[in-house]
């Protein structure tokens, strides 16, 4: 990998996969960092333009002014090709511990502080938030699925395929979970 390579952050890494499939101003990342790659990614908005300029400035990207509505030139994106090498080094790259940050498990965990009507509820809830995604991931998925190249791993949409087959798993997942949890919940509700 290069010296460029690796300074660059996942924020970096995730742009980059975003213009090596299409180039695009700062507005249309920000744009894409939402959707699809907020499935699995977030950013704010503000974070987008100081990267982008670093990725520029490590020659990683580069831009081509184009006419804008804006005061300010308006910037097209796409990657070059020691950005592209970068991206595909980082893809294979070492694995990094992940963080783990998640609100849902967090509120679950202190569970027993609430009503168990107000547990109820809140697994409903969870579970009809789990369930809006999961039909999301399948129109998403049947969109792509049959198109040219979803197959070939050399092709964007194999990536974005198998990518939303992992989120339909888990969404699936996550909702055998919740009926679960409400069973538990009914099942303590009961007298013995």
């Amino acid at each position: 990998m290069s010296d460029s390579g690796a300074t660059t952050s996942n924020l970096g890494f995730a742009i980059l996969g975003l213009l090596a499939r299409r180039a695009s101003t700062g507005y249309e990342v920000a744009q894409r960092m939402r959707q699809p790659i907020g499935y699995f990614w977030t950013a704010r908005h503000s974070q987008i333009y100081p990267e982008l300029n670093r990725l520029d400035a490590a020659g990683l990207v580069e831009h081509e002014v184009i006419d804008g509505a804006g005061p300010r030139p308006t910037k097209r994106y796409r990657t070059t090709r020691a950005g592209q090498d970068a991206l595909a080094a980082w893809v294979v790259g070492e694995l990094e511990p992940q963080p783990v940050r998640d609100l849902e498990v967090l509120r679950l965990w202190s569970l027993w502080t609430v009503e168990p009507d107000a547990a109820d509820d809140l697994v409903g809830r969870l579970e009809a938030a789990h369930r809006s995604v999961l039909d999301r991931y399948l129109d998403e998925l049947a969109e792509i699925a049959e198109e040219p190249g979803a197959r070939d791993p050399s092709n964007p949409l194999f990536a974005s395929r198998i990518t939303l087959e992992g989120g339909i798993r888990s969404r699936r997942t996550s909702l055998e979970w919740c009926a679960w949890m409400r069973a538990e919940l009914a099942a303590a509700g009961r007298p013995g």
